[in-house]
C-alpha cells in the first residue's frame, strides 16, 4: 500500500489455517509487521508455508493475501487480513474465511483459491444477507462444517446446505448455497440465534471463538472452539485470568444447533514458555487449523500471538 518494501512478519506470527494439497500440508498464517505497537494496531498479512511431514516447515517470502488497492480497501486498510480457516471441497476449491479489519470494523469475510497462492477476494461473508441487514456486524472466525471421505477432509452440505459455525463471544450457525454468501441463523425475534455462550466461572467465561472446520463425526457434528476465561471474580480459578484455552463441542447431526455434549474442561490448555510468552502473556493457545493428513490429526495453532505450533493425535496410537 505504501509502494515500499514491507518486512511484513517482522512483528509476530500467529493464528495459522491449514489443508492439504498434494500431499503436502500447507499453513497459511497471520503475519504482523512493526507499523504500530499494542495489539491490533499494526497491519496483518496472510503468509504460507509447506510441508511434507506437517512439522518441518518451507516459508514462502511473499504473503498471499493482503492489503491491497482493490474493492476491499475500505475494509481491509490499514489493519489487514487477519485470522484465516481455510477448507476444501471435493473438487479441489479451498475457502478461507478471515478477517478484514478496518480498525473500526472487523469483519468474517471470504476468499477462494484453486492453488492456495492465487486468492479472489469475495467480501464480507453476510454483506448480502438479509439485504444487507449485518453488513456492519462485528464478525469474526467462521468455522466450516467438513467430513472425511475416502481418507480426505472436505466440506460436506448438513440438510442441504453448506453450513458453518462462527463468532467470537458466541456461537452461531451461518448458511450457504455458494460457499461465498452466508445468512446467519435467526430466532424467533429476528435477532442473531446465539447457541454457544459464555459460561460464569468456566474456561469459556469471557469467549466463545470458534476455532478451526468442524467435523462430522458418527456421534454428531464436533466444533472446536478458543474460550477466553474472565479476569475477574467470573472466571475459572483453575485457570489463569484472560488465558485461551480450547474447547469442544458436540452438535446433533439432524438438528444442527442443538447441544449433545460440551467439555466442562479444556481439553488444550497452554503449558510450555512458548505459549505464555510475547505479545499476550497470559497464555494463548489458539486453534485455528486442523487437518487430516497420512491418518494423524494436526492440530496448528497460536502462541501468545507470537509464534506458530502444532499439535498431532494419532487414532492409531495405543492409549
Amino acid at each position: 500500500m505504501s509502494k515500499q518494501k514491507i518486512a511484513w512478519e517482522a512483528g509476530d506470527v500467529f493464528n495459522p489455517a491449514a489443508t492439504v494439497n498434494k500431499n503436502k500440508i500447507y499453513v497459511l498464517y497471520r503475519g504482523e509487521d512493526k507499523s504500530g505497537n499494542g495489539i491490533g494496531m499494526r497491519t496483518s498479512r496472510i503468509g504460507i508455508a509447506e510441508s511434507n511431514d506437517g512439522i518441518k516447515m518451507k516459508r514462502y517470502l511473499e504473503p498471499v493475501l493482503y492489503p491491497d488497492e482493490d474493492d476491499q480497501k475500505a475494509y481491509e486498510w490499514p489493519g489487514g487480513c487477519e485470522d484465516p480457516r481455510i477448507a476444501v471441497t471435493a473438487e479441489g476449491l479451498y475457502v478461507m474465511l478471515y478477517t478484514q479489519w478496518n480498525r473500526n470494523i472487523f469483519r468474517l469475510a471470504v476468499a477462494t483459491s484453486k492453488d492456495l497462492k492465487h486468492w479472489t477476494k469475495h467480501g464480507p461473508a453476510f454483506n448480502k444477507a438479509y439485504n444487507g441487514k449485518f453488513h456492519d456486524l462485528k464478525c469474526k472466525s467462521g468455522s466450516i462444517v467438513t467430513k472425511v471421505e475416502n481418507g480426505k477432509q472436505v466440506i460436506t452440505k448438513i440438510n442441504g446446505r453448506y453450513m458453518m459455525y462462527w463468532g467470537e463471544r458466541f456461537m452461531n450457525i451461518a448458511t450457504s448455497v455458494d460457499l461465498i454468501n452466508w445468512e446467519p441463523t435467526l430466532n424467533a425475534k429476528g435477532d442473531l440465534d446465539l447457541i454457544i455462550k459464555p459460561r460464569k466461572n468456566y474456561f469459556d467465561s469471557d469467549l466463545t471463538e470458534c476455532g478451526p472446520p468442524a467435523i462430522v463425526t458418527d456421534k454428531g457434528i464436533l466444533v472446536l472452539y478458543n474460550g477466553k476465561n474472565r479476569g475477574d471474580a467470573e472466571r475459572d480459578t483453575n485457570y489463569t485470568a484472560n488465558t485461551y484455552s480450547a474447547g469442544q463441542v458436540l452438535f446433533d447431526l439432524k438438528n444442527p444447533s442443538k447441544v449433545i455434549a460440551r467439555l466442562d474442561q479444556p481439553f488444550f490448555v497452554p503449558t510450555a514458555s512458548f505459549e505464555k510468552s510475547g505479545q499476550y502473556p497470559a497464555g494463548t493457545v489458539f486453534i485455528e487449523g486442523l487437518v487430516y493428513f497420512k491418518k494423524k490429526w494436526f492440530l496448528y495453532y497460536g502462541c501468545a500471538d507470537s509464534q506458530v505450533a502444532v499439535a498431532i493425535y494419532d487414532p492409531g496410537a495405543k492409549k
